[in-house]
């Protein structure tokens, strides 16, 4: 992997990603080896919510995590946005740290907008930070204006990162989005960046620029389009997964340096908007 600056902090840029995980008891002990090896082999950020398994996936990471050494990795979590004022704020963050087994987060993202006025939870948000539980705060599933907004109150523009679906498929934030947080050192978080939905997997795989440029690079398709969800050095990018051989390649991903041809016959085969679009969300 290929380190980025993620907003003054040095981290490769793949991370790990834990949405459907810690849910099946079938599955447990190979998703929480999944999450080990990620560690052992370099991965630091590790992306999970509230939401996910409602708690099953932070119970999974906790476990995982517990012996590790805490200051070498990125933890994230997310919080509903029922739970975007206090009290139910504090509330949820102690909960997603006591299932965490840890004393603070790294990164705690608003999952998405609800009806809180954005004012009230940027200040109770800055009050979470200046008591050390929480490092950093960000946002998740943010478009434009509601990026705009967020910056013009008061301590909005102390948000760490926007965490936004994109891939190759869905390339919708690069109209606006996407360089108004770049003009800003807003860092991207790249959720289901190698997944572009059944409707268009087949489309993707099957590409033939894509599959010359696979074998060009000795990798697989998912790995070039994971490439190229990172090709900027300023994205870092989350893909899930609970298979060892999906993580190792995913990995691997992160070291593949795209050229400007690869990056021409992508973007002939899947363009980028020509207007807004509205924002993509899974």
């Amino acid at each position: 992997m290929t380190n980025i600056n993620f907003h003054g902090i040095e981290m490769p840029n793949i991370g790990l990603g834990t949405w459907h995980m810690g849910s099946d008891p079938l599955t447990y002990r190979e998703e929480r080896d999944v999450i080990r090896m990620a560690v052992d082999n370099g991965v630091q950020a590790i992306d999970t919510a509230e939401m996910y398994g409602r708690g099953d996936a932070e119970r999974l990471v906790g476990d995982a995590l517990s012996e590790y050494d805490r200051s070498k990795i990125f933890l994230i979590s997310k919080f509903y946005p029922r739970n975007a004022v206090e009290p139910q704020l504090s509330a949820a963050l102690e909960a997603s740290l006591k299932r965490l087994q840890t004393d603070y987060l790294d990164l705690y993202l608003y999952h998405w907008r609800g009806d809180a006025p954005l004012e009230q939870t940027v200040a109770d948000l800055q009050a979470l930070k200046k008591s050390g539980k929480i490092r950093h705060w960000g946002v998740s599933n943010f478009d434009i204006d509601d990026m705009t907004e967020l910056v013009d109150v008061p301590g909005g523009d102390q948000v760490f990162a926007n965490e936004d679906l994109y891939n190759i498929g869905e390339r919708g934030i690069e109209y606006s989005l996407l360089p108004w947080q770049r003009k800003r050192d807003i860092p991207l978080i790249a959720y289901s960046p190698v997944d572009a939905g059944d409707s268009r997997q087949h489309e993707l795989l099957y590409s033939p620029g894509l599959i010359q440029i696979a074998e060009r690079h000795d990798a697989t398709p998912y790995q070039i389009l994971l490439a190229w969800a990172v090709r900027d050095q300023q994205t870092l990018a989350i893909p899930q997964t609970s298979n060892p051989e999906h993580l190792m390649a995913n990995i691997h991903a992160g070291d593949i340096h795209l050229t400007k041809v690869d990056l021409d016959v992508l973007d002939q085969s899947f363009p980028g908007p020509s207007k807004k679009e509205p924002l993509a969300i899974i």
